[in-house]
């Protein structure tokens, strides 16, 4: 609730700052999409385990928005986004992924709640075959490392700058100068607990291990040069150990992208390190990616490293992703898409390759 109480009092603070306005009401929104794969995986799997080849894969999200304009020029908005899809562990689901409110106007834009920081907000990403399979954020994993010998990205092969996730944040992003934008976010606590709505006013620090105050900036600038169009952007993140804890650390993280368009080519690069905030644990994911665009035709591909330090010799995880795909515009939102992955992980002496190929469609509303 303390944050809750903070949160009402910066937005008092909007609030008394604009003049008194009118307006006809919030104007309600749904939005979503739904994306659906056959999948194919061939890959090593320990002598005891078997994988299921073919397999049905599913990822959707439904948001609900509300939104007013006031006759002083202030925007005012609400953000609820959740997870619509069943597992089946849990069966049917509907969990909230974020939920926050905004203010918006020639001065910038305010975010208050669980959402994105600006590092996320603001990073570039590099082009790829299927954003699902080798974006930023991945929703389909290529290998199942639980039927392998190597404990190796349990959360997948995501390079996106949010270790502060969808935790209850402010966030302010400035408005768009000759191409350029910035922002910073304030998390007062990383990874918390799920407190209800029974919240109390001031929450106890978190045990050994856990993080509190975390600080984001984020920076982007793009520009047209004749044909050519660049994207640039990098962030920051570092979140404060709340209590000492035997081999863990404050966290920290920083990205850096560059995006290159000319005619229907794209090509880009982008890099994230992270601590992990654990001594001698570096992360280092570096992306290169192509596209082609003609028609409703999308051509793309990437490749991925991704270092993984944790001490020496069979501590150290690293693994290679190569993507290929086609994403075909069918209608408004719709796409038909199809992508083949190879992935080789090394740990030690160990070795895990997977070869994967999924054809699917996504559909937005």
């Amino acid at each position: 609730m303390k944050k809750l109480l903070l949160t009402t009092a910066a937005v008092a603070g909007l609030v008394a700052v604009a003049a008194p306005a009118k307006a006809e009401g919030l104007e309600l929104g749904l939005k979503g999409y739904t994306r659906a794969y056959v999948a194919y995986v061939d890959q090593d799997t320990n002598a005891a385990s078997e994988e299921r080849s073919i397999d049905i894969l599913r990822d959707s999200e439904i948001a609900f928005t509300g939104e007013a304009t006031l006759d002083n020029g202030l925007t005012v908005g609400a953000y609820i986004e959740a997870e619509a899809d069943s597992s089946e562990s849990t069966g049917d689901s509907f969990e909230i992924d974020e939920n926050y409110v905004y203010f918006a106007g020639s001065w910038g834009r305010v975010n208050l709640g669980s959402e994105d920081g600006a590092a996320y907000l603001l990073q570039v990403a590099a082009p790829s075959a299927d954003s699902a399979v080798d974006g930023i954020r991945q929703q389909v994993q290529g290998v199942n490392y639980g039927l392998t010998g190597i404990a190796a990205h349990a959360g997948g092969l995501d390079y996106d700058n949010d270790f502060a996730n969808a935790d209850e944040k402010i966030t302010y992003l400035t408005p768009v100068f000759s191409g350029f934008q910035a922002g910073v976010t304030y998390t007062p606590e990383v990874a918390r607990p799920t407190t209800g709505s029974s919240a109390v006013v001031a929450q106890e620090n978190q045990g050994a291990g856990s993080y509190g105050d975390s600080f984001e900036v984020g920076v982007r600038w793009e520009g047209q040069f004749d044909e050519l169009g660049v994207t640039v952007g990098a962030g920051f993140a570092s979140a404060e150990l709340e209590a000492t804890a035997a081999g863990f650390d404050d966290r920290e993280a920083w990205d850096l992208g560059v995006d290159l368009d000319f005619g229907p080519f794209g090509f880009g690069v982008a890099y994230l390190t992270d601590d992990q905030g654990e001594v001698d644990h570096d992360q280092d994911t570096l992306v290169v990616g192509a596209d082609y665009v003609t028609g409703p035709f999308k051509l793309g591909a990437s490749y991925m490293n991704k270092d993984e330090e944790t001490g020496t010799g069979a501590n150290e995880i690293e693994t290679d992703r190569y993507t290929g795909g086609v994403v075909y515009t069918f209608g408004p939102g719709m796409t038909f898409r199809g992508s083949v992955s190879y992935i080789e992980t090394e740990q030690g002496t160990a070795e895990v390759e997977s070869t994967n190929l999924l054809l699917g469609t996504q559909i937005k509303f």
